[in-house]
């Protein structure tokens, strides 16, 4: 389909690839907020409003490929998901470590 992004499959996500992405500061925010629930990725920023888009793309890329979350397709717009249920079975605990209960 058109539009879709590469995502790791559950037993292919890494816990040093998911600790590195989620080492950033920035990527932690955005991971924080996806803890609530999905989010349009136009809604979704890190704490810093004055980056680039280039960069947030970044950040969005590093969390998407280290399996930490989702970033679909949602008609013209992209919907991210934080894939807690796989990084909560592949990696108890980790998540409750790092995000707000």
């Amino acid at each position: 389909m058109p539009g879709d992004l590469p995502h790791p499959e559950r037993s292919e996500i890494q816990l040093t690839e998911v600790l590195f992405a989620l080492s950033d500061p920035e990527r932690l925010a955005i991971a924080r907020q996806l803890a609530d629930g999905p989010l349009d990725m136009a809604s979704c920023h890190a704490t810093d409003p004055n980056l680039p888009k280039s960069t947030k793309s970044h950040f969005m890329k590093v969390l998407r490929e280290a399996g930490v979350i989702r970033n679909e397709p949602n008609g013209r717009r992209r919907t991210l998901t934080l894939r807690r249920d796989d990084l909560d079975a592949r990696f108890p605990g980790l998540l409750d470590s790092v995000l707000p209960g």
